[in-house]
């Protein structure tokens, strides 16, 4: 493990199964969000609000990918391994893309979405 290497290579697997990363996946962790609440008189504290879990970019189609099946996923275990040993994982996750590919380099938009927060696995 070289502690000094942050980005570069990613794999993104549904369910095991790898997928042809491209370009930059985002994830969000699910964590609630606070938002002031501020008075005449100040501020006052936080409110939190829900927010949902997600892991989203992009993926090469190709010869062998089911696009059909890919936009039926549920219940799906999600995971996207970083170049700097980590990996982010979700678990019941759902499909959540509205399926828009791209000619230029075959590209298919991808976000899976979930009830549970995102885990980091080191």
């Amino acid at each position: 493990m070289d502690r000094n290497r942050r980005a570069g290579l990613i794999y993104i697997k549904i369910n095991g199964i790898q997928h042809e990363a491209k370009g930059t996946f985002t994830v969000g962790t699910g964590a609630p969000k606070r938002d002031a609440i501020i008075g005449a008189d100040g501020i006052h504290g936080y409110k939190e609000t829900p927010q949902v879990a997600y892991i989203e970019g992009a993926i090469t189609d190709s010869f062998d990918l089911d696009s059909e099946s890919l936009r039926h996923v549920t219940n799906a275990t999600v995971t996207l391994e970083l170049n700097n040993g980590k990996t982010w994982m979700l678990s019941d996750a759902w499909y959540a893309s509205e399926g828009a590919m791209t000619t230029d380099e075959s590209e298919i938009a991808v976000r899976f979405e979930s009830k549970q927060p995102a885990h980091e696995i080191k």
